[in-house]
């Protein structure tokens, strides 16, 4: 199952928790200067390295608007979706990893789990390391640590993160604030596609900014830590609501809950700040009928390339934005019910 089909831990607050390795092959020009044939002969060697218990996704196959989808459900980053030149993908669907070949890096290992999960996301990417590493020769340096294409990642080569859910906060104005914290601590706070994104939906990506001259062990520390002060002070604000101001929320979260199961026309826009009413309603049991769980599925497949593929005809729809917003409305009611 996928990352946004499981995982109970702290739902309410955590949407997803993921650990992410970038590593590369020692003897291969690193971005621009690895040419075509040398990108197909390190993708042949990492899917020999892993052995046939991987899903292989050559991406030189994948239609546009399908890669797209892959980089909205956290697949995949939006640059190796867009990239032209030779690049695959191997997925354990099951374990939650995902592993890019010949993205910025030869290759990018990550682990994405639903919920607070940090330790199982690492011990799993970490597996996956462990077992490239005994068969490929990975770049090294005793001194910078984990050879890597952008400096930024030098050292562990390790990127942690969480996906967290903070209607509270934000309608506190208090993320900017929080960032200014984080910063100082080596911590980023982006959006929901990350780097440059928007936190639409409330949703926001926490991750560390540092690689060089800390170990894993410290950064998951560090970020785990952080996330559980958040999370503390999010679930604070949300029970100091009383009075007028409870029933004011639980009266837009019923409106919102209203909106999802009987509109006929929906944009992306408009889905979001409703799942932000509706997501929050369920996390504080004024919905009964939704979990988490089930409008983060939705969250995913209501998005612009995603919904395209499954609402019909992806041709029309690609091309009608007013098609694309009845088709997404349609899966809103149908899995909406009030």
């Amino acid at each position: 199952m996928t990352w946004y089909e499981n995982g109970e831990n702290d739902r309410d607050v955590i949407v997803s928790s993921r650990v992410r390795f970038a590593r590369n092959i020692n003897g291969y020009a690193f971005g621009k200067k690895l040419t075509d044939e040398k990108a197909k002969e390190i993708i042949a060697r990492v899917r020999d390295a892993l052995g046939d218990s991987y899903k292989y996704t050559d991406f030189a196959d994948v239609p546009p608007i399908e890669a797209r989808s892959y980089a909205e459900r956290h697949t995949v980053s939006p640059e190796f979706a867009a990239k032209k030149s030779p690049h695959a993908l191997l997925s354990d669907i099951e374990k939650g990893v995902d592993i890019m070949v010949c993205e910025e890096d030869h290759i990018r290992i990550q682990c994405t789990l639903g919920g607070f999960d940090l330790k199982t996301a690492y011990e799993t990417a970490c597996a996956v390391d462990d077992m490239l590493d005994a068969k490929l020769s990975i770049a090294y340096d005793e001194r910078l640590g984990y050879l890597t294409h952008c400096p930024t990642n030098l050292g562990t080569g390790m990127r942690a993160s969480v996906m967290m859910f903070l209607p509270a906060l934000t309608w506190a104005r208090s993320i900017g604030g929080l960032q200014a914290q984080l910063s100082k601590l080596g911590i980023t706070v982006r959006g929901i596609d990350g780097e440059g994104s928007d936190a639409d939906g409330c949703l926001y990506q926490i991750s560390n900014q540092i690689t060089l001259g800390i170990t894993e062990d410290e950064t998951l520390r560090k970020l785990a830590d952080v996330a559980a002060s958040i999370m503390e002070r999010e679930r604070a604000l949300r029970a100091s609501w009383k009075g007028e101001n409870l029933a004011r929320l639980r009266d837009r979260v019923r409106r919102a809950l209203g909106a999802m199961a009987y509109a006929e026309f929906m944009t992306t826009e408009e889905f979001m700040q409703l799942y932000t009413y509706v997501r929050l309603g369920a996390s504080m049991g004024m919905v009964e009928s939704l979990t988490p769980v089930e409008l983060d599925s939705l969250l995913v497949a209501v998005r612009p390339a995603t919904v395209t593929i499954s609402g019909g005809s992806a041709e029309q729809l690609a091309k009608d934005a007013s098609a694309r917003d009845a088709a997404r409305a349609k899966l809103v009611r149908e899995k909406i019910s009030v």
